[in-house]
């Protein structure tokens, strides 16, 4: 979305495709309740609110803003003369350039390592979470070690009774700062532990197990909140037939694939150095919508910012 906005700043055509009903990837899917951090300017903002600032910031600049397709998905992407042709769900479109930012792919929550009645996905057992007022005045377990289980819990401090954090170690992989705040809040904290039994009669309780040792425990609460990630399937770049390295976009310095013409940025791509967040997609977004443009326009060498627009 933001590669669409800074195209239209520099007063290219384009169209977004997503396959997805919406746009916002696994921000607006997965986690529109959850505070983003790492968004220069915002100390923290909703993901659902980043989302809907996005959208208005698409709308900027009207004469070029983009056209966006949902609900439409990329089977193949061929090269002919000057263009590349891709082919969708919903026939086939042409286009000079292709900035591929598909994140980590499809995406599936890591699950519980235990049989449980999948009937409870939804009720008792959630893998994102859609709405935090569900949790309101419940007793909430959240299983995960590193920062978005610690982001959850923090978050549902403020509205849930009580909330416990699971996590098969004594030390935490989240950020110091999101580390210091966990310890100073009144999360409880459960470790080192895994679950290895949920039961529902008479009442939702786990069962968690020591590890590297012999102790157990039973927690009674109205809720269990999984994070121990999300497997990404990228398989459709191999489908596209894209250069690929450790099943990743390989890019240069202009995020420019080993195909002319083709860009990759955000999740889907690495380089030497590589960093996995949001604030380092948007601002590898500008390096390769400018490149694009001096391709497109040589006469327009230098790259415009939004004051020099102004004037």
């Amino acid at each position: 979305m933001f590669t669409a906005f800074y195209a239209g700043m520099r007063q290219l055509d384009t169209l977004v495709v997503e396959s997805l009903p919406e746009l916002g990837g696994q921000v607006a899917t997965l986690y529109p309740e959850k505070i983003i951090r790492d968004v220069a300017g915002f100390a923290g903002i909703k993901g659902g609110q980043l989302v809907t600032a996005l959208h208005k910031q698409m709308a900027a600049f009207p004469d070029f803003a983009p056209t966006v397709a949902t609900n439409e998905e990329v089977t193949a992407i061929e090269q002919t003369d000057s263009y590349f042709t891709l082919t969708t769900s919903q026939g086939t479109r042409r286009t000079r350039n292709v900035v591929v930012a598909i994140g980590g792919g499809a995406f599936a929550p890591r699950k519980l390592a235990i049989d449980y009645d999948p009937k409870l996905e939804g009720k008792r057992i959630f893998y994102f979470v859609k709405n935090t007022a569900n949790f309101k005045d419940k007793t909430v377990a959240i299983a995960g070690g590193g920062d978005s289980a610690i982001d959850w819990a923090l978050t549902l401090e403020q509205i849930a009774k009580k909330v416990y954090l699971i996590h098969r170690r004594q030390q935490f992989r989240g950020l110091e700062s999101s580390v210091a705040r966990l310890e100073q809040s009144q999360v409880q904290l459960v470790t080192p532990y895994l679950i290895d039994q949920v039961s529902v009669d008479p009442t939702f309780k786990l069962g968690l197990k020591q590890v590297r040792g012999d102790h157990h425990i039973d927690l009674a609460v109205d809720a269990l909140l999984v994070n121990y990630g999300f497997t990404a399937d990228s398989r459709v770049l191999r489908k596209w037939h894209l250069p690929l390295e450790h099943r990743a976009l390989k890019v240069d310095q202009n995020m420019e694939t080993g195909v002319a013409g083709i860009y990759g940025i955000g999740d889907c791509v690495t380089y030497p150095g590589k960093v996995k967040l949001i604030a380092a997609g948007f601002g590898e977004a500008p390096t390769a919508i400018n490149h694009i443009a001096l391709k497109l326009y040589p006469e327009r060498r230098q790259s415009l910012h939004s004051t020099q627009l102004e004037r």
